[in-house]
Formats: C-alpha cells, structure tokens, sequence
C-alpha cells in the first residue's frame, strides 16, 4: 500500500510540474518573438515527453498488478522462499538459485505468461530491473494474445 501511495503522490506532483511548465510554455509562446515561440514550443514538449511516460508506466503497473491478481486467484503466486539478512536485504545466492529454477520453467513452457510473470520476480528479486521489465511486458503480451516484444 505505501508503495502505491508513493506512486499517487509522485505522478500528482509530476501532473502539477507538467501544467507548470506547459503554461510557461504557452506564455513564450503568446510573446510572439521568434526566439520566445521557438522556446516555447520547446519547452512544451517536455510535458508532452512527461505525461507520454507517466501514462505508460501506469498502464504497465496496472497489467502487471491485473496479472498479479488473476495468478493469486489460481494460487499460481510464487512463494517467497529467498533468505535474507539479519537487516531484511535478500541474499543474492538465495536470489540466484530461485532465479535458476524459473528461468528453467519458462525455458520449459515459454508461451506461459504465468512462467514469464515469476520470471519477472525472479529477477527483480535479483535486482535485475531491466530485464525483470521486459519479462513482465512479455507476460503481459503473452496474457493478452499480443505479439511478444523480443
């Protein structure tokens, strides 16, 4: 829940920024110099760039939690069973091994989102971002029935 609360209050206070700049923008641009519209413009694709990005990663956080749910409802949900240090850090041999056995599964059924999904936790659990990004969007491609990203 506190991550989604954090989530909500960044992309609000990024929603405010991109009205701010957009309307800095506009006021260049009603000067009517060339040097001031030429900024303007400018500085009103930033916002465009911004709201673009926001707007895709929200949508990802919601299919990724949309797949979330269906696999709890199957109880397909993979269990934690990383070790972890006395502070609560996860061990990184624990996160190998459990990377290990699902990278295995999804090489043995890799047209299974549920096996691109643990995938996914696997190696954010590795603290691999990237590649656990691109294995959830292909689980989410691959639920969808979309043309697998590569």
């Amino acid at each position: 829940m506190r991550a989604k609360i954090t989530y909500f209050v960044t992309a609000a206070v990024l929603v405010v920024y991109f009205v701010l700049v957009g309307s800095r923008g506009v006021m260049l641009i009603q000067q009517g110099t060339a040097i001031t519209v030429t900024f303007g413009a400018a500085v009103l694709i930033l916002p465009v760039i911004g709201v673009w990005f926001l707007w895709k990663n929200t949508q990802f956080v919601s299919r990724a939690n949309q797949l979330a749910a269906e696999l709890e409802a199957e109880g397909g949900l993979p269990v934690d069973e990383l070790v972890r240090t006395p502070g609560g850090r996860i061990d990184r041999d624990s996160a190998d091994a459990v990377f290990a056995k699902r990278r295995a599964e999804t090489e043995d059924s890799p047209d299974d989102w549920r096996c691109w999904f643990r995938l996914a936790v696997a190696y954010h659990d590795a603290r691999d971002t990237p590649r656990a990004r691109r294995a959830m969007q292909r689980a989410i491609a691959l639920h969808d029935g979309r043309p697998v990203p590569s």
